[in-house]
């Protein structure tokens, strides 16, 4: 009988649990490894940090959008477009009403950028109307992105405080980042898709992406870019068909990604404002048609180009029913159903063309304008979301154009607005928002879009810069609309400066300056007021605008502007000697209660005995005009303008003065004081 080992039953379970641990081991090896060089790469600052926001390296107090931030959305982080760089405060103030933008090109402002952008003529509208109120609008739409980069974002920025959120995105949804039908796509299912999101932001992953771009890079040729557009670069699929299952996969996706985002507000009760969109219906022919069987459907053919020879003669009829008898042996191509559309138009019957425009766009199978269906998701989402509140700027547009489809009075090319086609965009918001009361325009002077439309400030370079931008575009596939030399005018100084702009020779900032120098030079006080403006927009936290064009107000006569130029500097910038400018502008505007504060911040930095003076007689003055509300006796104005006249403010002197001779002519006291306000 074999002895029994007296050890072994106690080596078993020692055994047993090295063996447990070293598989332990080997399992969380390599992840201790990853994070640890995960850590390593951070500390030693590799790669980017892809958080929506960043600090402002001017300001600490102020935070901006990452110009990286849109590279996690690219498979090539070298094609991500950067953004809008607006600033708004770490510590929201409570007098301020913060307002985020989402979206793509259309969105941002393309192809004017900057004030062009619908967002901009909200701003300016807020402002005017608002002038005690401070307004933050960031813009963080991005070009060649679509609904992913815009529930990735608003995942973000939910945590900011924002009053509101405005949305205007799904025309990129086949060919922006991550689209369907893009270069830049990612197979599998969103679920898939968002993980990789995820792990884009680390380190180590953009260490092994960089990695393998260099190792596929040995074996084989760069793709060349050369001469390629982004919007070229962006398209995989240029045959989408309608109906297939890509083009159901693009309106899927933009669903699931926009029903996220709303989903994402609603929990945080955040309201959002989500548009409607537009395309050029009427005034662009499809870019790509799939073509009918010819060996199937001979007929098709011969109808059709017979149907293009008699429209080209101007044959309206016959050519519409040889697009008719087209039509009925094969419904799917794109450019047959775009000449029913024109023939119908031609013809008068406005509702057939608007049919036939809208079935034209949605065959069209290169997928740069959004199907229509998406307007329809949108729609049923702001139904869902009682936080979500519908924009309809399609409306709007058919409403403003010619025979009421849309076209080249408000499109420039395929998807983008022209100047007009934004402040109409900018309008629809701004009634949206007063609509759900993020706006109250009780007892406020309120910018109507008539005047917005005259004062904005839109420069002639930046008008002309998209002009020529839009020219080039039109140049590339899949417009190849010819030359560019016959359209580009470049002879007075506004349009070198716009070429210089638009090809990209000059930053935006350098094209203003040269053109405030220029106007300043020739003495066009008007338009240099307007480069200053545009130059408040575009930097609303720099003082020095806002000064430059009160001054320039000042200069112009117009005092109300100048009054509030100078009080959107002073509240960025105080200082005694401009708060005592206020005071004196608002005391020749004849509102004493306006000066009163500005003269007190002047007197309290100030010793100067002259302005306690002025702050008494303007105490004086708001009495005296309490008191001409309840009787206008001339004696009292006759005192208003005696006092007036005592602080040396001669335009408050003659206006009351004025008051009274148009009540009695051969007032001896008013005629005296008005004679010795002259000889002053």
């Amino acid at each position: 009988m074999a002895k029994r080992n007296p050890f072994r039953s106690a080596d078993k379970p020692t055994s047993r649990k090295r063996l447990v641990f070293f598989k332990a081991i080997a399992v969380l090896l390599p992840f201790l490894i990853l994070i640890l060089l995960e850590v390593a790469l951070r500390i030693f600052h590799y790669g980017h940090d892809l958080s929506l926001f960043m600090e402002y390296p001017g300001d600490k107090n102020f935070l901006v959008l990452n110009p990286n931030a849109s590279k996690r959305y690219f498979n090539d982080p070298a094609l991500a477009p950067g953004g809008n760089r607006e600033l708004f405060k770490k510590e929201k103030d409570k007098n301020t009403c913060r307002i985020f933008v989402l979206g793509e090109s259309t969105t941002i402002g393309y192809p004017y950028f900057h004030n062009g952008s619908f967002h901009r003529w909200l701003q300016y509208r807020l402002m005017q109307t608002f002038p005690d109120r401070h307004f933050e609008i960031i813009n963080l739409s991005v070009t060649a992105v679509n609904s992913y980069t815009v529930l990735g974002f608003a995942k973000e920025l939910v945590d900011y405080e924002p009053d509101a959120v405005l949305i205007y995105s799904g025309q990129n949804e086949y060919y922006g980042a991550l689209g369907v039908g893009s270069t830049n796509r990612i197979s599998g299912n969103p679920h898939i898709i968002q993980l990789m999101l995820r792990l884009r932001q680390l380190r180590v992953t953009q260490l092994i992406t960089s990695l393998y771009g260099e190792i596929t890079g040995v074996f084989k040729a760069a793709r060349g870019y050369s001469g390629e557009t982004l919007m070229q670069r962006m398209v995989g699929d240029q045959q989408i068909a309608y109906g297939s299952k890509l083009y159901y996969r693009g309106i899927e996706q933009f669903r699931s990604n926009m029903d996220a985002t709303l989903h994402l507000f609603s929990e945080h009760r955040i309201p959002v404002f989500i548009s409607t969109l537009v395309s050029n219906e009427r005034g662009l022919t499809p870019f790509i048609s799939i073509e009918a069987d010819s060996i199937r459907i001979p007929s098709f053919k011969r109808d059709y180009e017979l149907g293009v020879k008699a429209f080209e003669l101007n044959e309206l009829r016959t050519a519409d029913s040889l697009f008719k008898k087209a039509d009925l042996v094969y419904d799917g191509h794109a450019l047959c159903n775009y000449y029913l559309g024109r023939a119908s138009y031609e013809l008068g019957d406005y509702a057939t063309a608007e049919a036939r425009f809208a079935k034209a766009l949605d065959l069209d199978a290169l997928r740069f304008r959004a199907p229509s269906p998406l307007n329809g998701i949108i729609a049923q989402l702001c139904i869902k979301y009682p936080d979500a509140h519908l924009v309809d700027t399609r409306t709007a547009f058919v409403s403003h154009s010619e025979n009421h489809i849309i076209g080249n009075d408000l499109i420039l090319e395929h998807v983008h607005p022209n100047l007009t086609g934004y402040a109409l965009m900018s309008d629809v918001f701004y009634e949206a928002l007063k609509r759900e009361h993020i706006l109250t325009v009780d007892n406020v002077k309120e910018m109507s879009l008539r005047q917005l439309m005259e004062d904005m400030p839109i420069t002639s370079v930046d008008s002309l810069a998209g002009v020529y931008k839009i020219a080039k575009l039109k140049r590339s596939w899949p417009f190849n609309g010819g030359g560019l030399q016959d359209s580009l005018p470049v002879g007075s100084e506004e349009q070198k400066l716009a070429y210089e702009l638009a090809f990209e020779h000059i930053p935006w900032r350098d094209a203003m300056d040269h053109l405030y120098s220029y106007y300043v030079g020739t003495n066009n006080l008007i338009k240099a007021k307007a480069v200053m403006e545009a130059m408040t927009l575009e930097y609303p936290m720099e003082a020095s605008f806002y000064e430059r064009t009160a001054n320039i107000c000042g200069k112009l006569k117009d005092l109300e502007n100048a009054a509030f130029y100078f009080r959107k500097a002073f509240a960025l910038s105080p200082s005694p000697e401009m708060s005592r400018t206020i005071s004196v502008i608002y005391l020749d505007l004849d509102e004493p209660v306006e000066a009163i504060p500005y003269l007190d911040y002047a007197i309290n930095s100030l010793s100067d005995k002259r302005l306690i003076a002025v702050k008494e007689h303007s105490e004086e003055i708001i009495q005296l005009e309490r008191a001409v509300a309840k009787d206008s006796a001339v004696t009292i104005l006759n005192e208003i303008a005696d006092k007036y006249f005592r602080m040396g403010n001669k335009l408050g002197a003659e206006k009351y003065l004025g008051k009274v001779l148009r009540t009695d002519p051969k007032n001896r006291d008013a005629l005296l004081l008005l004679a010795w306000v002259k000889n002053e």
